[in-house]
């Protein structure tokens, strides 16, 4: 990695490049500590604590969910609107054939999933607005410690139409700084913006451990062996993430006059964690889902205690129904991602076959079957980085858990990765760009 950007740094387009992602990064930072006036950041932080969707919500803005800034919503809208996207993609026809259109129709999907953002950031914000307020129809005067009204004119509705304008416009400008990332930048800008966010909430945990290391000596020893602990789970991960399956096709030999073609063989590579972090993140939205609308209804505060002691996290139950999300997911993206069918066609149409499996019909089962089992291990294993980390952590001291739990662990493996490899194929298309000069 560190010889990859020594090397990027010497072409000056790629340096140009890198250059704008670290600005637009810097940005978005920024604006996570740009204070929205009238609401209190102590009565935000305490409201979030006790919310595990909305501490991870907060995690990935870098924090700026629980300060109550400009981009408390963070990329979170966008994020949900793809994934809507995404399915709507697979069950509606006519977002099928747009899918199929190449980039004209990748163009209003995108403008289509633009607009789905704007709704759901409108909505969200609304909910978050009305929660701190107390509920729609609370008195005003109970919510005076943490709202400031006097700044909307003592109304209710002021309030609500402000912060929700002001929430949604950042979380637009952050969707917006992450199109630039991927136009203008290297790398997926929304990953990016995760990445630094996630990267952002774990260096302020660690800053704050660092801090209490001079009043509690046993600090520094806890905070070792989070660091030995990760390196260990960054490993295990960045392993399997690497790792796929190579089934070999050979080509059939074809002579045509005097001369020979064919003959060649190749491999069909199939990752083990073809999924990524996605089984994960959808996993764990629907199952906080509940409590996170809860939450937003003062009036259901019993039902809201009720679900937390039964569905809470840490309970059989939330990791049982858990990994049954996280099974369900995986298999299904693995369906999208990967059709047996039309791989087997385009080998049969190729002249080419798997030795010992009859072309046609047969390859294709013996594709899936082979997908099946590598996908069936990939959930093993999502499910593994889904509960093992929050437990290896915890011998660290309990409040490093939430540093790098569940998917943030998986999603800046992942991201690093992809960045690497984007970076080392700028790097090789320049090379060759000078080659042929």
């Amino acid at each position: 990695m560190i010889e990859t950007l020594k090397n990027a740094f010497q072409n000056k387009e790629i340096r140009k490049k890198i250059l704008m992602t670290l600005l637009i990064l810097l940005i978005f930072r920024i604006g996570c500590y740009i204070p929205i006036p009238g609401l209190s950041r102590n009565f935000i932080e305490s409201s979030i604590s006790g919310n595990d969707f909305l501490g991870l919500m907060s995690d990935i803005t870098g924090g700026a969910l629980a300060s109550g800034t400009l981009f408390a919503l963070g990329i979170g809208p966008y994020i949900n609107a793809s994934i809507i996207m995404q399915l709507l993609t697979v069950g509606i026809p006519a977002l099928e054939r747009l899918s199929k259109q190449g980039e004209e129709g990748k163009k209003k999907i995108t403008n289509i999933t633009r607009v789905v953002t704007i709704i759901l950031a409108v909505v969200q914000s609304i909910g978050i607005i009305v929660n701190f307020a107390g509920g729609f129809n609370a008195d005003m005067e109970a919510a005076d410690s943490h709202i400031k009204w006097d700044l909307f004119f003592n109304s209710r509705v002021v309030a609500i139409i402000y912060m929700t304008i002001v929430y949604t416009a950042g979380s637009v400008l952050v969707m917006w700084l992450g199109e630039r990332i991927t136009e203008y930048g290297i790398g997926n800008g929304i990953s990016m913006i995760i990445f630094i966010g996630i990267l952002s909430t774990a260096g302020q945990t660690l800053l704050g451990k660092f801090m209490q290391v001079g009043t509690n000596p046993e600090v520094l020893l806890n905070i070792l062996l989070f660091v030995v602990l990760t390196v260990v789970i960054f490993f295990l991960i960045v392993f399997v993430d690497l790792a796929e399956r190579r089934i070999p096709v050979q080509y059939a030999k074809r002579v045509r006059g005097t001369k020979m073609y064919g003959g060649q063989s190749s491999v069909i590579p199939m990752k083990i964690s073809a999924s990524g972090v996605m089984p994960l993140i959808f996993a764990f939205a629907i199952i906080s889902f509940p409590s996170m609308i809860m939450s937003l209804v003062p009036s259901w505060a019993d039902a809201l205690t009720w679900w937390n002691g039964v569905f809470g996290s840490g309970t059989w139950l939330y990791v049982l129904v858990l990994c049954i999300f996280i099974f369900a997911f995986s298999f299904f993206y693995a369906q999208i991602q990967f059709n047996p069918e039309d791989v087997s066609k385009n080998i049969q149409q190729n002249g080419g076959f798997i030795q010992g499996i009859r072309p046609g019909k047969p390859t294709a089962q013996y594709l899936r079957k082979i997908n099946n089992r590598i996908t069936l291990f990939g959930a093993i294993f999502l499910t593994l980085v889904a509960f093992i980390p929050s437990f290896a952590f915890s011998w660290a001291g309990n409040d490093l858990v939430n540093v790098f739990s569940t998917t943030g662990i998986l999603i800046v493996v992942s991201v690093a990765l992809e960045f690497d490899k984007q970076l080392q194929s700028q790097i090789m298309m320049k090379n060759y760009k000078g080659f042929l000069k």
